[in-house]
């Protein structure tokens, strides 16, 4: 997969609920849905000295990370990814893992190598180790167009925790609310451009574009070291 721009933003509750309310007699949502949200939750990996979180604070050009995700209502669809960041564009490769590797990685252990993702990330824990730091957690809603290949996500109620080992745990109260109430993030993705009706639906211009990520937002609001 090439490079794709990025956008994102904070925006309150009536400001994404508008934007939702003008695309969706234009654009269809994505596969995953089979209700208004549903539920992603990641499990994101850095090494002993924080690199991929310093990286970000820092602003770092041509950085990546690791992370492990699935959806809550289907809990045995897992993929490893590896999310690229580059002039402000991204690009993900991703290949679908096992519950068993997943827990190989929780538990450190060495059987987890099936696939050239889960190789490397098993290679980066024994070079300077990568290892599982926090979960993220978010309910989402996902417009897609054909056309720039355009994806329009909408997420609300982020959520974390450092406790990693219940990565498969879906007990209630968990994770733990990490933005404040009634702000939540949109993000536009698209590859060469954007057309011009979603453009304006979206209403870019006049909304303020921030550089940040979920993984950091979780590791800062929970005061992770």
């Amino acid at each position: 997969m090439e490079y794709r721009h990025e956008l994102k933003f904070l925006v309150p509750d009536i400001t994404l609920e508008k934007i939702k309310y003008r695309l969706s007699p234009f654009m269809e949502t994505d596969e995953h849905h089979d209700s208004e949200y549903y539920t992603i939750r990641s499990l994101y990996f850095d090494d002993y000295f924080d690199k991929c979180l310093n990286e970000n604070r820092a602003g770092t050009d041509n950085r990546f990370k690791y992370r492990i995700r699935y959806y809550l209502d289907n809990p045995e669809y897992i993929n490893l990814e590896k999310k690229y960041k580059l002039r402000g564009m991204t690009k993900k490769d991703s290949e679908t893992i096992t519950a068993s590797q997943v827990n190989g990685f929780l538990q450190e252990t060495a059987d987890v190598t099936d696939g050239k993702l889960a190789t490397e990330l098993f290679a980066a824990n024994l070079k300077s180790g990568m290892q599982p730091k926090c979960i993220v957690e978010y309910d989402r809603c996902a417009f897609v167009e054909p056309a720039g290949n355009v994806r329009i996500t909408f997420d609300k109620n982020l959520r974390g925790s450092t406790e990693v080992e219940r990565f498969f745990d879906t007990s209630e109260e968990f994770p733990i609310p990490v933005m404040e109430p009634g702000w939540h993030i949109l993000e536009v993705k698209y590859d060469e451009f954007l057309p011009r009706h979603l453009l304006q639906l979206v209403d870019i211009n006049n909304l303020h574009r921030q550089s940040f990520s979920k993984y950091a937002m979780v590791r800062e609001e929970l005061k992770i070291r």
